[in-house]
């Protein structure tokens, strides 16, 4: 059974409200729940880091959730030139193919995406990433997950012709919206307006709907490329 707790820090979750998440979350709170939403503020909101490192150390290390985690941490160090460790790349490859092996599908899904993501973003190799987007998507279809999906279809737009770039971006949109999941709309929106002309009305629409709440969420890394 979730807990009123657990419940609340998982909606504040979904809305971006990052702190607030883990101010409700109880002292018995699951960990992997406290580490994941200190990862997650700290991707979308570059603050918490040394926090989000505790909660992810706090984890039984040999478990799928401490590697993906831990795996994550080091991209988005390199990702945002945040601080990077010499040993960064590594550590990220090593914890998706951990989780990846772990048996456990749900997760090895969300690993086959962020190697992907790793390749695609750090290494510039999409020959490597597109055959892990698409099995991302194989297990994310399969379970009918489609807050996953708009993770992976997000990804996989950028190597489309520009018809479906479009139309996937949308649906990405539209999946994260229908979810309520706020930052991730948000990112959706800018990304959309970012592919579509720029006399494009509805471009002019999406700017000045995503910007005010990337703002009140301080989404740094987004206001930057609107």
């Amino acid at each position: 059974m979730i807990t009123d707790d657990t419940y609340i820090a998982r909606r504040l979750h979904l809305l971006g409200e990052w702190d607030a998440a883990l101010d409700a979350l109880g002292p018995a709170a699951e960990p992997e729940l406290r580490a994941e939403i200190a990862v997650d503020r700290w991707f979308f909101r570059i603050e918490g880091h040394e926090e989000a490192e505790k909660a992810v150390a706090a984890l039984d290390s040999t478990s799928p959730t401490a590697h993906l985690l831990t795996a994550r941490l080091a991209y988005s160090r390199l990702l945002f030139e945040r601080d990077p460790r010499a040993d960064d790349r590594a550590v990220a490859e090593a914890g998706y193919r951990a989780t990846v092996e772990s048996g456990d599908e749900k997760l090895r899904g969300w690993a086959e995406y962020h190697w992907a993501v790793l390749l695609d973003n750090i290494d510039k190799d999409p020959a490597g990433a597109l055959p892990r987007y698409e099995t991302a998507l194989e297990i994310a279809t399969k379970s009918g997950d489609g807050y996953f999906e708009s993770y992976i279809i997000r990804h996989l737009a950028p190597h489309k012709e520009p018809a479906e770039r479009i139309a996937m971006l949308r649906r990405s949109l539209h999946l994260r919206a229908a979810l309520g999941a706020r930052p991730q709309t948000l990112a959706a929106q800018a990304l959309l307006a970012d592919n579509l002309p720029e006399d494009d009305p509805e471009r002019a629409e999406l700017m000045k709907t995503f910007r005010p709440g990337a703002e009140e969420l301080h989404i740094g890394w987004l206001l930057s490329e609107g």
